[in-house]
């Protein structure tokens, strides 16, 4: 694969260079605009006094008119497209340099009683989800977040494919994207699936043969007038019959009208998205699952989609004055395109919600396409099925600078549980998160930020960041005792890998290093596995009767009067702590 710097680099060039070509284009055609109704205007001055020229050169006029709105309406969409990619690039290079922190946050999808994602970072600002992100649909985001957290870790390898797949697949994933940016959504899907569940048909049946026939007849009366055979009187009267019966469905059209105006773009732009879906070409089977989902037994679905979407814009046509007049005296154009509404409501409502949600499965796809394709170096994990061991090399925190990062070597076998020791900054807490984050991103189905990785999949269950709750009326410590009991609760039905930092902080020194002995202990009796980070060293002393039970540590060390750490994660017990020093070196005591 091309370099993604570059890659994008060239993007950026070829779309702003399109889009200053569309945008001279569109300024000829809205010239062209003008001088079709000055003409027009001109021929009816000198035509005044011949009704039946006049209607010839209106209807002519209209008719050059509108062809020339509809070629700068796809230039206009074109342009929008072109703009869309050129943002998504520089988009892209500006996260290239770690400027990322303006983009959404997921807040919203955060939860303090989820088993990790509160600890490690995964929603917020600076957060692997800010950084991840590229979905344009707010279905397509949750759908994102919710893989992050699903803990899921079956199949682990069909995901892997899935990804490698898209992230080959850029400019396709590009266009999808700057596609689903243009989505003006106003309503959310659920409300679209639930609207179209509930929604009850008022047009009678006979209005599927009435407006075709009212409208040859409205043909023919129209010809007869130019042709001299009836006066122009006829031709009102037979206006006011056509809108005398438009009138009589006009309160529920409105209401439909109403509504359907907020979902056209939607059906639009998700009918745009599926035929890109429809027509790539896929391999791994997740993406060839999610294709067929799409598949009908006679339009595709992104025809069925457009369809719909044409008939809501014909609709929309009533909103001018004089062209609703013209098209419902003549044609009863309302009556028509509602019923056509609502044939398709009542022929392909149950199946809409699977189309959307084929659309926000590759819009969340494409995320995780996007992030192997701008870190080829980072390696897939060798899913280790009938092993027991996880074994990294050089794992690194896919957030942190590469230039300043140390990675660490990492080898764990299945019921070990690592204690770590270290000073204050030594880098015990970002050690944790590092491994934390391994296993999401592994689990998912993502590159891992590593020279090599050997994974056993394992579910993860971490503690590191409990607070007290004003709302709950919970202490510190009884929050820290409740997620503890919720890790303990969770292992007792399945494996998990836990992450624990500096526990029972919430009461004395004492009273903390028994507890925190105890609690070691009984997950070790568990055949648990994981790591807790402790700055207690007396922890320490339980691998000497725990065979399961290994020391590592972070050191710190003093030269030149200055602390210097060097973030190797090490076997053994830290002997450093730099509490005192700090307070001293910044004249706190």
């Amino acid at each position: 694969m091309e370099k993604p710097k570059i890659f994008y680099q060239k993007e950026l060039e070829k779309y702003t260079q399109e889009s200053k070509l569309i945008g001279k284009r569109l300024a000829q055609i809205s010239l062209f605009r003008v001088l079709i109704v000055f003409t027009a205007i001109l021929g009816i001055y000198f035509a005044l006094g011949n009704s039946r020229i006049i209607l010839l050169i209106v209807i002519l006029g209209l008719f050059v008119f509108f062809l020339f709105v509809s070629k700068y309406l796809k230039l206009s969409r074109a342009k929008e497209l072109a703009e869309a990619k050129i943002f998504l690039n520089k988009e892209e290079l500006r996260i290239a340099k770690r400027d990322f922190h303006h983009r959404a946050t997921g807040d919203t999808f955060q939860d303090a009683h989820h088993f990790y994602s509160l600890d490690i970072d995964l929603f917020g600002i600076g957060s692997f989800y800010q950084y991840i992100n590229r979905t344009a649909t707010k279905e397509g985001s949750a759908l994102l977040a919710s893989l992050l957290k699903a803990n899921e870790i079956k199949h682990i390898p069909a995901r892997q494919a899935s990804i490698k797949e898209l992230a080959s697949k850029v400019r396709w994933r590009q266009h999808f994207h700057a596609t689903a940016t243009l989505v003006k959504v106003e309503t959310p899907a659920t409300a679209i699936i639930d609207w179209l569940d509930r929604y009850t048909s008022f047009i009678p049946a006979m209005m599927s043969w009435l407006p075709k026939i009212f409208t040859g007849l409205s043909s023919i009366v129209v010809c007869m007038y130019l042709l001299g055979f009836i006066p122009g009187s006829v031709i009102g009267l037979w206006l006011i019959i056509g809108l005398f019966i438009t009138g009589i469905y006009v309160n529920k059209i409105n209401n439909l009208s109403s509504y359907s105006d907020k979902l056209k773009y939607t059906f639009r732009q998700y009918g745009q998205l599926l035929e890109q879906i429809e027509k790539e070409s896929f391999s791994s089977p997740l993406l060839v699952s999610k294709q067929k989902s799409i598949e009908s037994e006679q339009l595709k679905a992104s025809a069925i989609f457009k369809q719909f979407s044409k008939h809501l814009d014909a609709l929309d046509n009533r909103n001018n004055l004089l062209m609703a007049l013209i098209i419902n005296g003549l044609a009863l154009s309302d009556i028509a395109q509602s019923y056509k509404i609502e044939k398709w409501i009542s022929k392909y409502h149950n199946k809409v919600n699977e189309w959307f949600l084929a659309v926000n499965y590759f819009d969340a796809y494409n995320s995780l396409g996007n992030y192997y394709f701008n870190h080829p170096d980072y390696v897939f994990p060798s899913i280790e099925e009938e092993h027991s061991t996880t074994q990294i090399n050089q794992l690194g925190h896919p957030l942190l600078d590469p230039i300043k990062r140390v990675d660490s070597d990492i080898s764990i076998h299945n019921q070990e549980f690592f204690i770590v020791t270290g000073a204050n900054m030594a880098g015990k807490s970002t050690f944790l998160r590092t491994i934390s984050l391994h296993i999401v991103m592994a689990n998912v189905g993502l590159p891992v930020c590593a020279h090599s990785s050997k994974y056993s999949p394992v579910k993860l269950i971490t503690s590191m960041r409990t607070s007290d709750s004003l709302t709950d009326d919970s202490s510190y410590f009884f929050s820290e005792l409740k997620r503890l009991k919720f890790i303990v609760d969770a292992i007792e039905t399945e494996a998990y890998f836990i992450v624990l930092d500096e526990i029972l902080k919430g009461t004395n020194s004492t009273d903390k290093a028994i507890g925190s002995k105890k609690f070691v202990e009984k997950l070790v009796a568990s055949d648990a596995t994981g790591i807790i980070a402790t700055h207690d060293l007396s922890l320490c002393e339980i691998a000497g009767s725990l065979p399961e039970v290994k020391n590592y540590y972070f050191d710190a060390s003093i030269i030149d009067d200055e602390l210097h750490f060097d973030y190797t994660f090490k076997q053994g017990v830290c002997q450093n702590m730099n509490a005192s020093f700090l307070l001293k070196k910044m004249n706190i005591v």
